[in-house]
């Protein structure tokens, strides 16, 4: 009995993750669907053709570093009640609810759809990133001031940490932008990169 020791958590957790590549991280690309970005789609957000090669940076590393990339994607109903807020767009099974040819997930990566402006309420993010054992988020995609924002909110109350990519972020507009990250920056406290 005087061999046995106590083990912390983090001890426990330390020694049966060595040898493994195990990351405690994702990486979460937000909306980034043809109804938000190809020309003339009802809600094509100014400029965000500029994140597209930051969000392909973010998906190589994620790849390279083997940890989760996932996708979080609006799709919609023809009478989804977001409709009266805003234009409709993402309307499930159509063009413009898919991801853009530009950022086509590969097969291992994980695609949730959306009903809401929230990444997490009545999807299956939170219990992916639990599987996963994610510990910290990292977001790109769009719009700053809105889904990502939101994003970054849920993430914080549920204990994670949070980071995202300034330059793999969109506005609808550089005040918009530039008043999500001081929020997300004073208010949530989260890591911008």
């Amino acid at each position: 009995m005087g061999n046995i020791k106590e083990c912390s958590k983090e001890s426990l957790k330390k020694s049966s993750n060595e040898g493994l590549n195990v990351s405690t991280k994702a990486l979460i690309i937000v909306d980034m669907l043809n109804d938000f970005v190809q020309e003339g789609a009802p809600l094509k957000v100014p400029e965000i053709e500029s994140i597209i090669g930051p969000i392909k940076r973010e998906i190589r590393k994620a790849h390279i570093e083997n940890y989760p990339v996932i996708y979080i994607c609006d799709s919609h109903d023809c009478d989804d009640r977001e409709f009266k807020l805003y234009p409709p767009h993402a309307v499930e099974n159509t063009n413009g609810s898919e991801i853009i040819d530009e950022l086509k997930p590969e097969i291992k990566d994980l695609v949730i759809k959306k009903k809401t402006l929230s990444s997490f309420y009545n999807t299956g993010l939170e219990k992916a990133l639990k599987e996963k054992q994610v510990e910290e988020i990292i977001l790109t995609g769009c719009v700053a001031n809105i889904c990502i924002y939101f994003a970054a909110f849920e993430a914080v109350i549920r204990g994670l940490r949070v980071s995202v990519v300034l330059d793999a972020i969109m506005g609808l507009n550089r005040r918009d932008y530039d008043i999500a990250v001081e929020q997300m920056k004073k208010v949530l406290k989260i890591n911008l990169i």
